[in-house]
């Protein structure tokens, strides 16, 4: 039987791509012995190494979409991830797909990337933590994490150091203040419509304001 694993990287980000990654094996047993986790349990270097040994045993794919892909999205965040995992899906052609799901109801996550996928005859299993409790999905998250990070190692050539590209990084924040204040403007790395956008804006606009006083 066909199998696969799904996960993504980057969903909460304020700035930069999601990347949905999928990987396709015959059996799951074809992954023991790896040292594959969840790929925030692994440093970055091993997340390159089982990265490298991913991409080259097993088929693999990852969906990236940008910040304005994102921002642009129809329905809610959810249902975009779902999107994203059904197309990653639809790619491999799995009989059988393991899901990280993104949604408090993990049945539902399920049962929303099966029906956006098209394709009836796969099995899913939607589970949440589920990069912790299947190799396969834990495999995904690797090459999902790896993948962003190369390309927010790019977004950095581009604009200086971002950080992680997450709200809760406290260089990503400053480096959103500075370019705000700079240029007037969210960079085009930047998710717009995040919360996180609009209040820094509201803070670098007090600050402006306070310089008149």
């Amino acid at each position: 039987m066909s199998i696969c694993g799904v996960d993504e990287a980057g969903k909460g980000s304020v700035l930069g791509p999601m990347v949905t990654a999928g990987i396709l094996v015959v059996d799951s047993s074809e992954l023991d012995g790896l040292g594959l986790k969840d790929s925030k349990q692994l440093s970055p270097s091993k997340r390159e190494e089982l990265y490298e040994i991913i991409v080259g045993r097993w088929k693999t794919t990852a969906v990236v979409k940008s910040s304005l892909e994102i921002d642009l999205r129809p329905g809610t965040m959810n249902t975009f991830t779902a999107s994203c995992h059904a197309e990653v899906i639809q790619r491999l052609m799995p009989e059988k797909a393991y899901l990280d799901a993104c949604d408090v109801n993990a049945a539902r996550f399920g049962t929303t990337v099966k029906s956006l996928s098209g394709i009836p005859g796969v099995e899913i299993v939607s589970e949440h933590k589920a990069d912790d409790k299947f190799l396969i999905v834990g495999a995904a998250s690797i090459v999902a994490k790896v993948t962003r990070d190369r390309l927010i190692e790019e977004l950095s050539h581009e604009f200086g150091d971002i950080g992680s590209g997450y709200p809760s990084d406290p260089t990503t924040i400053a480096f959103l203040e500075a370019y705000i204040r700079r240029v007037g403007t969210p960079p085009s790395c930047a998710r717009r419509t995040w919360k996180t956008i609009d209040e820094v804006i509201a803070r670098c606009s007090q600050q402006s304001l306070s310089d008149f006083f």
